[in-house]
């Protein structure tokens, strides 16, 4: 809980900056900020305790999760500095709303009323619309705001008609006063049937599974890339969080008609992301595409929730994320010194700076799930799980998707090193080094003792 409050005050005060004319020193103050916050919040673990009539909830799930907000926000920032050079007169906005979503963030971690969910989402998602669309001069980002807002709005209908239809059949909000009802009914009234799907539907907009994906490639594409790894990392991540405590606290780890939509999805997200992702020749879209398949692996997890899987979650969720702002710390600077984002910029960056193509490399294959990389542990962590839980024939299936991925994720380390580089120099800032050796440092110790993270959540 005060987690929350400290994210959100730091936020005002990042503005409060911009008003007494201190705008070099807000990156800096957001930073250490975070930095405190994140120690902050390790206080609170082991330490249960429930807020505004047990409309939040603290807890070694919401401590965990929280503390991954932070440090992808923390990382997005140190990068933001420098991304946002050109443009510091805003510099403010941008650092409030992205401390704004990460407030958002911790309250989809920390629920226990679907007025808070709800609540957490659109905090989230309204100041999300605005960095999408961020880039007013640039036509493709104005889609992107307009078309995510668009799609945002239906599935915030979407979701609050399915939380009012859930009301109406138990007279209440709270999840576990829902788990009891789906307890005690062995015949669930329809029109609380109809309110789990629709919830479902628009929770799984939220985190860009199939066939609710379709915004996905054209946002993540318009988005500025910096908004992109953002959307990619966290967003996913809250996302997954959220739906794993609606379904394990609130459905009671899920009725009949969640599972079998879920198992459906499950399929459908795998075959759409990995399939979709070979055809593509721009790095933004092909990381949507790979944030799609990663969605349907996560799904694996949710559908195997009766296991308590909460730490398998947490961490695939924290690998997917240093090796996705691992290969944006590379992606930025390349796309910024050669004014594409298509593959063919990374032509020849193994001879123009085998630094860098080392480190995307890296990137790649932890995204790709091959050891030593953390990603590796992630589906295979997943996949033990899943196949305990019974979903056999999605395992199989999963695993044949993660061969396919094999293949896209290449696709960038052949551009860097089988294909002749052009006499564009990359220049490439500090504050992106350090986080591509950061994350790929951490990607690498927890593959290397994957139990640092799985013994957190036991």
């Amino acid at each position: 809980m005060n987690t929350l409050i400290y994210t959100s005050v730091l936020g005002f005060a990042t503005m409060l900056m911009e008003v007494l004319n201190l705008r070099k020193f807000i990156v800096p103050l957001a930073v250490i900020g975070l930095a405190v916050i994140f120690g902050l919040n390790l206080q609170d673990w082991n330490q249960p305790s429930t807020h505004f009539n047990d409309m939040l909830g603290v807890s070694n799930f919401s401590v965990a999760f929280s503390g991954l907000a932070l440090f992808i926000t923390l990382i997005i920032l140190v990068m933001a500095g420098e991304y946002y050079t050109n443009d510091e007169n805003h510099i403010s906005d941008y650092v409030a709303i992205l401390i704004f979503i990460t407030a958002g963030a911790m309250m989809m971690m920390s629920f226990n009323n679907l007025v808070m969910m709800f609540l957490g989402i659109e905090t989230l998602s309204i100041a999300l619309y605005a960095l999408a669309g961020s880039k007013r001069f640039d036509t493709r980002s104005n889609e992107a705001g307009f078309k995510y807002f668009l799609m945002g709005s239906f599935a915030s209908a979407i979701l609050l008609f399915g939380i009012a239809l859930v009301y109406g059949s138990v007279h209440s909000f709270h999840l576990s006063l829902i788990a009891s009802f789906i307890s005690e009914n062995s015949t669930l009234p329809p029109m609380f049937i109809t309110g789990v799907i629709l919830i479902g539907f628009a929770m799984l907009f939220k985190v860009s599974a199939a066939p609710f994906h379709f915004w996905a490639p054209d946002v993540y594409e318009g988005a500025p890339a910096l908004i992109t790894a953002f959307m990619s990392t966290l967003v996913k991540i809250a996302g997954f969080a959220a739906l794993y405590r609606l379904v394990t606290i609130g459905f009671n780890n899920g009725t009949p008609q969640t599972d079998q939509m879920l198992y459906v999805v499950a399929i459908l997200t795998l075959l759409t992301g990995n399939l979709s992702a070979l055809a593509q020749d721009n790095f933004k879209r092909l990381m949507a595409y790979s944030g799609i398949s990663h969605a349907g692996y996560m799904l694996l997890i949710v559908l195997s929730a009766k296991s308590n899987v909460s730490s398998t979650l947490f961490y695939y969720s924290a690998a997917y994320a240093v090796a996705g702002l691992a290969a944006f710390s590379v992606a930025l600077p390349v796309f910024k010194s050669t004014g594409s984002e298509l593959l063919s910029a990374f032509n020849g960056l193994g001879k123009k700076n085998p630094v860098m193509a080392a480190g995307l490399t890296m990137a790649m294959i932890g995204m790709a799930g091959i050891p030593p990389f953390a990603g590796f542990f992630g589906k295979f962590y997943l996949f033990t799980k899943a196949f305990e839980s019974g979903l056999f024939y999605i395992v199989l299936l999963a695993v044949i998707n993660s061969m396919i991925g094999v293949y896209y994720y290449f696709k960038v380390i052949m551009a860097m090193y089988g294909k002749q580089p052009d006499e564009t120099q990359i220049e490439n800032p500090l504050s992106y080094q350090l986080v591509m050796w950061v994350c790929t440092a951490l990607s690498l110790l927890w593959g290397i003792v994957p139990s640092l993270l799985t013994d957190l959540l036991l």
